[in-house]
């Protein structure tokens, strides 16, 4: 079997990354806002703020049931989150702070600490194969993204990343889907396996949406942040 299809994961082991748990996936490249009124996460930002910039990060990922995460550590987060690098910081006087971050690489998290009032962890960065030509499946999925959009009420085309794997993430992160959906696109072991699982998720939720009364809404149709 060819380097394309290759063990995801290969870089060493990162100890001791601060873990934000949320009910949401992060993918890379896509921004992400936060509002942080936990005192645990106000203490999260806070640490992160006092080292060097070039060191401010933390991993982002998804809790499997409900929003909390207590003792059972590992079991109750999925097992692949996106690295977020901390961006901007905008502190309030009564110690919240909005946040805004940018989402980096994907890890697998192999243990949590939980010797802190916020979880660190550690984690193994992913790498990812292309996987087999990826190009040509890219051009489908985003000509598929198109009439998506255009189902739930977009009325212009949207300026779409070439870059296979960078398209792959932004389809990911936009697609109106259930967070089990998203976090099995996070996960997935190579971009074309990705761009595969978003091409067959866009034809059927295209053909849901074509059944329904009326649309979702505008706001779906925006597409997020994203510096690539």
């Amino acid at each position: 079997m060819g380097s394309g299809r290759r063990r995801a994961y290969a870089e060493p082991v990162t100890a001791g990354l601060p873990l934000f748990p949320l009910g949401t996936v992060l993918f890379p490249g896509l921004v992400l806002p936060l509002h942080v009124f936990e005192e645990r996460y106000r203490r999260l930002v806070r640490d992160l703020v006092a080292e060097p910039e070039a060191e401010r990060r933390f991993g982002v990922v998804a809790i499997r049931e409900g929003w909390e995460v207590g003792s059972d550590g590992v079991r109750a987060l999925h097992p692949v989150g996106c690295i977020a690098r901390l961006r901007r910081v905008d502190p309030y006087d009564d110690g919240r702070f909005d946040i805004l971050s940018t989402g980096t690489q994907r890890f697998r998290l192999d243990e949590v600490d939980t010797s802190l009032p916020y979880l660190r962890g550690d984690v193994e960065i992913m790498t990812e194969p292309e996987g087999e030509s990826p190009g040509p499946l890219a051009r489908v999925v985003a000509s598929s993204f198109d009439a998506y959009r255009r189902a739930l009420g977009a009325t212009a085309s949207a300026e779409l990343p070439e870059d296979p794997q960078s398209l792959s993430y932004l389809v990911a992160a936009t697609m109106v889907l259930e967070l089990s959906d998203k976090q099995r696109l996070l996960e997935a072991p190579d971009t074309t396996d990705r761009l595969r699982r978003e091409l067959r998720l866009l034809r059927r939720e295209t053909a849901l949406l074509s059944l329904l009364p009326s649309l979702p809404g505008v706001e779906l149709t925006r597409i997020p942040s994203s510096p690539n």
